[in-house]
């Protein structure tokens, strides 16, 4: 007896899929981040809270579950 129904199964794979998508969506974010000072600067320098706040968003909290 497994005691978790279909419903419980559908969520876990809904949440699974948005956080998914965060992740995916960050990555974006911060690949235009670093592309967007080649059209307009020659040198441009990522500081530390923008590592830091990359670092955050691709570190999804929940995903240590998932290797279970």
């Amino acid at each position: 007896m497994s005691g978790r129904g279909r419903s419980s199964f559908t969520k876990r794979q809904k949440e699974r899929s948005r956080q998914e998508k965060q992740k995916e969506k960050a990555e974006r974010k911060v690949q235009r981040k670093l592309e967007k000072p080649a059209t307009g600067s020659d040198t441009f320098e990522l500081s530390e809270e923008d590592f830091a706040a990359a670092a955050a968003q691709m570190a999804l909290p929940g995903d240590s579950h998932l290797e279970e």
